[in-house]
This record gives C-alpha cells, sequence and structure tokens, in this order.
C-alpha cells in the first residue's frame, strides 16, 4: 500500500514516522479511544512538526486522498482516522510552555489533558478543559470544551487567545484578535472544519491545587425526587460550583454495600473550585439532602479530580453517545428516564444531566462559534459495552432513551456528537451562527478537504 500511494514522495521531507499498513506499528497507530471504530487508512503521517504537517496535506491533496486529523483520537464518532486516506497524527507533538505572569499557556496539538493540567498546576493555574484527562485538547477545544471550571472560567474555546493553524491551502496562518479574527471565532467551537491547528494559545486562571468534589450516592428508587432537588439546587448556585446528576450500575469500586453492586444509582457529582470554607457551606444542603448511600465529596487536588473518571472510560471499549441540551428536568422526562434506566442493557453504560449556565452563557454570539449558551443542562447518554456481539441492543437502547428525550431537547452539544448527519450537526448552532460558518467554511477550505469532522460542507459555488 505504502507503494501505491507513492509514499516515497514524502520520505525525503518529512521529520517525522510515516506509517503504512505493512509496518509494524500499523495496528496500534490506527486504533482510537472508541473500539467500535475500525478504519484502515493507507497512511499515517506521525508528524514531528508544522512543516510535516504542510508536507503531509499537501501529499494527501496531490493524489486526492482524503484527510483526518489526530490529536488525542479521543473523539466517539472516531473522526481522528479514515479509511483509505492519510491520517494527519499530530499526537507526538506535546510541548507545552506556561508563562504564570502573563498567565498564558501554549500547547502543542497532542498534548491530552491531563498533561496540560499538570503542567499549569505546578502555578495554581488551569486552563478550563474536560473531565476525562486522556481527552486531547485540540479536539475538545475545537469543539467548545465543558468540563467543571466552565461555569466559572468559561469553555476551553473561550480561552483560546490565539492559534497557529495551516490551512487546507498549506498557508501557516495565526488566527487571534489582530489577524484572522474570524477564524479564530470559527475555531472557538467550529470543529477541525477549517484547518490544522498547530499550536493553542490559553488564557489560565487561578485553581485550585485543592477543589471540593466528589459525588452523593442515591439509590435508584428516589431517582425522582433527586432529579428534582438537583434542578432547584443548581437553580441558584454560584459559579464557583458545577454539578453534574449521573445514572449508572453500582459496581464494587463503588463504597455502597455489597447488595447494592450491580444496581442503579444516581450520583449528585460536583466541583466548588473556590474557598474551601465557602464550598463547604455552600454544598451542605446538597450533602444533607435525601437517604444517601454514600457521601465520597471532601477537598482534593484539581487533577484528582480531572482524571477521577479515567478508569470508567479506558481506550478500545464500544462507546456510543446520544446527548441533547435540556432546558428543564420536568415530571415527563423524570418518568422517561426511570422506564429506560431500567432496560440499560450494559453495566458500564450512564447518562447525566450537567448544569451549564454561569460564564457558559454570559459570552456573546461574537466571542465563538460555540452554541446554545443558553442552554440549561448537557444531557448525554453514554453507552458503553465491550463484546461486539452486543452491538445492537446497545445501540437500540441509547437511540430509544434518546428518542424519548427529544421533546425536551433544545439543541445538542456537538462534542457529544456520532456519525449523525448534516441535520444533526446544524442542531448544534444557532441559524446566524451556523450561516456564519458555512461562510468561513466557503473562504477557508471551499474543497471540503477537512470533512473527517462534525461537517460543515461549503456552499457550492
Amino acid at each position: 500500500m505504502r507503494d501505491v500511494v507513492g509514499v516515497r514522495a514524502l520520505d525525503g521531507a518529512f521529520a517525522g514516522d510515516l506509517i503504512g499498513p505493512a509496518d509494524g506499528p500499523y495496528e496500534t497507530a490506527r486504533q482510537v479511544w472508541n473500539g467500535m471504530v475500525d478504519r484502515r487508512p493507507a497512511l499515517i503521517a506521525r508528524c514531528a512538526d508544522e512543516e510535516d504537517v504542510v508536507a503531509a496535506l499537501r501529499f494527501a491533496r496531490e493524489r486526492d486522498l482524503a484527510v483526518a486529523v489526530r490529536g488525542g483520537g479521543h473523539n466517539v464518532a472516531g473522526s481522528a482516522v479514515c479509511d483509505d486516506g492519510v491520517v494527519i497524527d499530530l499526537s507526538a507533538q506535546k510541548h507545552i510552555d506556561v508563562d504564570p505572569d502573563r498567565r498564558i499557556a501554549r500547547a502543542q496539538p497532542g498534548v491530552l489533558l491531563g498533561e496540560l493540567d499538570r503542567a499549569t498546576q505546578t502555578f495554581g493555574l488551569a486552563v478550563p478543559t474536560g473531565n476525562v484527562s486522556m481527552t486531547g485538547v485540540a479536539g475538545l477545544t475545537l469543539g467548545g470544551g465543558l468540563g467543571w471550571i466552565a461555569r466559572k472560567h468559561g469553555p476551553a474555546c473561550d480561552n483560546l487567545l490565539s492559534a497557529e493553524v495551516v490551512t487546507a491551502d498549506g498557508d501557516r496562518v495565526t488566527a487571534g484578535a489582530g489577524e484572522h479574527a474570524d477564524l479564530l471565532w470559527g475555531l472557538r467551537g467550529g470543529g477541525g472544519n477549517f484547518g490544522v491547528v498547530t499550536s493553542f494559545e490559553y488564557r489560565l486562571h487561578p485553581v485550585g491545587p485543592q477543589v471540593i468534589a466528589g459525588g452523593v450516592v442515591h439509590a435508584f428508587s428516589d431517582a425522582p425526587e433527586v432529579f428534582r432537588f438537583f434542578a432547584d439546587f443548581v437553580a441558584t448556585a454560584p459559579d464557583e460550583l458545577s454539578v453534574a446528576a449521573s445514572t449508572f450500575r453500582a459496581s464494587p469500586a463503588l463504597p455502597v454495600s455489597p447488595e447494592m453492586h450491580g444496581e442503579l444509582v444516581t450520583v449528585l457529582a460536583v466541583c466548588y473550585a473556590g474557598d474551601l470554607a465557602e464550598g463547604e457551606r455552600v454544598l451542605e444542603p446538597l450533602r444533607s439532602f435525601g437517604r444517601p448511600l454514600a457521601d465520597l465529596v471532601a477537598p482534593m487536588p484539581y487533577t484528582a479530580l480531572q482524571s477521577g473518571s479515567d478508569a470508567a472510560y479506558p481506550n478500545g471499549q464500544r462507546n456510543y453517545w446520544k446527548s441533547h441540551y435540556v432546558d428543564e428536568i420536568t415530571d415527563g422526562a423524570i418518568a422517561t428516564l426511570e422506564e429506560h434506566a431500567r432496560r440499560m442493557p450494559s453495566p458500564l453504560s450512564s447518562f447525566y444531566f450537567q448544569h451549564l449556565g454561569g460564564a457558559i452563557g454570559r459570552a456573546g454570539a461574537d466571542t465563538a462559534a460555540f452554541g446554545h449558551r443558553d442552554a440549561v443542562f448537557d444531557f448525554n447518554i453514554l453507552t458503553v459495552w465491550r463484546e461486539p456481539a452486543a452491538d445492537a441492543e446497545n445501540v437500540a437502547w441509547a437511540r430509544d432513551l434518546s428518542a424519548a428525550m427529544q421533546p425536551y431537547s433544545t439543541g445538542v452539544y456537538v462534542n457529544n456528537l456520532g456519525t449523525e448527519g448534516a441535520d444533526r450537526v446544524r442542531d448544534a448552532y444557532a441559524p446566524a451562527t451556523y450561516e456564519r460558518l458555512l461562510a468561513l467554511k466557503d473562504a477557508y477550505d471551499p474543497d471540503n478537504v477537512f470533512r473527517m469532522n462534525q461537517n460543515l460542507a461549503p456552499r457550492p459555488i
């Protein structure tokens, strides 16, 4: 295959590694986080630097080969890898530079969230990112970047100050407030539609090193009362507090009685990123509510919180997600969740509501392409299992629950989308934002070179 695609033409102009189907590392290099994704690219170009990115992109375009761009490879849709095309693999580019005085961090596109957190927490600072430390900063930021401190400091994309980008034509541009400001706007939530980002410059915020975090565990039989309390409690929550209500089957790792193992529980998971004494006061009503089975809330390092979910989402498991923004947790929605939760086929699956608002909702439409700023909750169905033979029942369960929750939907978070089609991508943005993104796509990628993503197809000329 390497000879078929003429890869030798790249050999003299490439500092990184060129990996084809006949090469030993190929099977590992083509794998991504979601075990359902099984694609076989013609070439994986593991780039050492920006020059490699330009060379690999030019190589693919000259041969009319599909292009996928890989950062962390953690996207549920598996868009970091393609069949029969070229993967521009940025995973080896991991340099991080932190300027604590200016509160700015620069990260290359192969950096993972945990790596960025550890580098910035050395100075008591953080970039608002996601909740699983193995996620790549690139994809997360370009799609938005919701996480534990987004209510206080905004999503990751709002904190992107500038970016170095290789465009579809192979040009290198800086997208920032002073130049290519339109492109920076699009990169803040419009995904990988406009180019290959080779460097991210972020605003940093004081966070930690200790936060109050953890969860209060309730039996699912109490779920209606827990969901109602959750919705009422977060309505007046300060920006420092983020709360999620997550439902799943208790594993032996959860400190509940053995008879609860395998049973459904609902956990109110929290992060208070502010004064610890004030956090204890704010969280007291949540911790004293109802009949909790366990209270795991305690001060902990911010880095421990950020990596606390990693064990539940290892590489290689089969993942199928469905998602909605929801503005109100009604009695009808609760009844729907009760009905479908009891039919959850895999003990690894879950669904959750993440409370939004705060700084997420205060940024104007001109700040970023990231959409639905006024959404109250992000509702996500994380269907996870291990055996391919169980694909049909798990996918069907997720689709059924998603369809039943559709009447309560006000849109969707683009980073939660699988392969769901153009109409669903449109649902991630307000109409005016979507049209502005299409105009940006027309300007920067009219040939739709960067289409292995939640694609914004250019309009016909």
